[in-house]
C-alpha cells in the first residue's frame, strides 16, 4: 500500500500581500477564490519570522484572507507573514495542537495532547547545574575543597 502523507501541500512564509493579489483573470482574489485554497488546512501567521498565531480552517485559503483583510479581526495588525499546511480534514486538530505545543505563539489554546513532565529527578540536577553556573565556585574554594578531603 503505497505510504500516504498527512500534509498535501504547504507555503512557507509567504508574505501577506498575497492576500490582496488577484488571479490572471483578474477577478478572483488568489488566496480567497483559488479552488486549491478553499481545502482543510493549519496556518501559522507571524510577526516577521515569529510565530504569532496558529489556527486552522475548513478552508484555509479564505480564512488566511479573513485574518488579513477584516480589520476588527483581532489579528489584523500583528502580522506580516504566513505558512500554510494543507491537510486532511481528520488531521486538523491534531497537527494545529503539534504546532501550538511545538511553538510559542499568542494562542490561548492549549493542545490537546498529553504533556510529557521532565521527572523530577532531573529537573533538580537542572536547578544545580544553574545555581552552579550563577554562583560559581571559586580557584580558593575548590582548593580548600581538595584539601579537606
Amino acid at each position: 500500500m503505497p505510504r500516504q502523507n498527512i500534509i498535501k501541500h504547504y507555503a512557507s512564509m509567504w508574505p501577506r500581500e498575497i492576500c490582496d493579489m488577484r488571479e490572471k483573470d483578474g477577478k478572483r482574489l488568489f488566496i480567497k477564490d483559488a479552488v486549491g485554497w478553499r481545502v482543510p488546512g493549519v496556518y501559522v501567521l507571524y510577526r516577521d519570522e515569529h510565530p504569532y498565531y496558529i489556527g486552522k480552517s475548513k478552508k484555509v485559503g479564505p480564512r488566511i484572507w479573513e485574518h488579513a483583510n477584516r480589520p476588527l479581526d483581532p489579528y489584523y495588525n500583528f502580522w506580516n507573514m504566513f505558512s500554510a499546511f494543507l491537510v486532511e480534514e481528520m488531521y486538523l486538530d491534531a497537527f494545529e495542537g503539534m504546532l501550538i505545543a511545538a511553538m510559542p505563539t499568542g494562542n490561548s489554546a492549549v493542545p490537546r495532547i498529553p504533556k510529557i513532565a521532565i521527572p523530577r529527578g532531573i529537573v533538580d540536577q537542572l536547578k544545580r547545574i544553574r545555581q552552579h553556573q550563577a554562583h560559581p565556585v571559586t580557584l580558593q574554594q575548590l582548593i580548600k575543597a581538595i584539601k579537606g578531603r
